[in-house]
């Protein structure tokens, strides 16, 4: 019997393909989380090393702000919101950026870093992104900004939300979100099995808009960052759907096997 949600999903699917705007984005055949996931996965904190990665594990750093360092099995390095500050270790192969101001991105990235993703067009209309480097496949959902310039002006397309798929997880950055996402957005998203969420409620979406984005993806942890002393206000409004989990380092290593049955905020240290 078809379940409910695949029914969703398919059509959220068909909406993306046919309609907005940002419907002309490729969908990539290489992606995994734009199906509904129905494996267990999870998590298990560690201090960080440079150890070698297992074939489904994936360390997860946060940085602070809205950084985090990603790093993959075959050693692949990516910082998000890549404001010149990418953590601990070498120089990241991949960074990605948002273009709501300049602790989200910047113009000058060093010039080792072998791919830069904007997560914006400096030319106008969406960033459209689908990369395969390594083990790692990356791509970007656009939404939305305000403009700080001007009150009640949006930027189209100012942001986007990044996927990273690897080691059989789907880990999705939403960057500096200023809106709940629509059923076509949703759509193009897929099941992720990580968020990392903004959670100031003020400079990005408020909390009771983000909550509502949060149960919409469904994912089983979520991270918080982007805090600016709002992180016991969110928590205190997460009701009784989340289970809260405070790591006492700044890295976590992901793995499909010991994914939580239930959705858990899991809460890294260095912010």
């Amino acid at each position: 019997m078809i379940s409910l949600r695949a029914v969703v999903v398919f059509f959220a699917l068909t909406l993306a393909w046919l309609s907005g705007p940002s419907a002309g984005i490729a969908a990539p055949v290489t992606s995994k989380c734009l199906a509904v996931a129905q494996n267990f996965r999870g998590a298990l904190p560690v201090a960080y090393k440079s150890a070698a990665l297992q074939n489904n594990q994936v360390r997860l750093t946060f940085a602070g702000h809205s950084t985090f360092l990603i790093e993959s099995p075959q050693g692949v390095r990516i910082a998000t919101d890549y404001a010149g500050w990418h953590g601990p270790g070498p120089l990241p192969d991949v960074v990605t950026m948002n273009h709501a101001h300049e602790t989200h991105y910047t113009e000058f990235p060093d010039p080792g870093i072998k791919h830069v993703l904007k997560g914006w067009n400096p030319e106008g209309g969406w960033a459209e992104h689908n990369l395969s480097v390594g083990d790692v496949y990356i791509r970007n959902v656009p939404t939305n900004i305000r403009t700080w310039e001007a009150v009640g002006v949006t930027e189209k397309f100012g942001n986007s939300i990044f996927i990273f798929e690897l080691s059989g997880l789907c880990i999705g950055h939403l960057g500096h979100l200023h809106h709940e996402l629509t059923a076509q957005q949703l759509g193009q998203i897929g099941q992720l099995d990580v968020v990392l969420v903004p959670v100031d409620g003020t400079w990005t979406l408020d909390h009771p808009g983000m909550l509502k984005v949060l149960k919409a993806l469904r994912a089983r942890i979520v991270i918080p960052m982007h805090f600016f002393g709002s992180l016991d206000s969110f928590l205190s409004e997460l009701g009784k759907d989340f289970t809260v989990r405070r790591s006492a380092t700044q890295s976590v290593i992901l793995s499909p096997a010991t994914m939580p049955l239930n959705p858990e905020v899991l809460i890294l240290q260095g912010f």
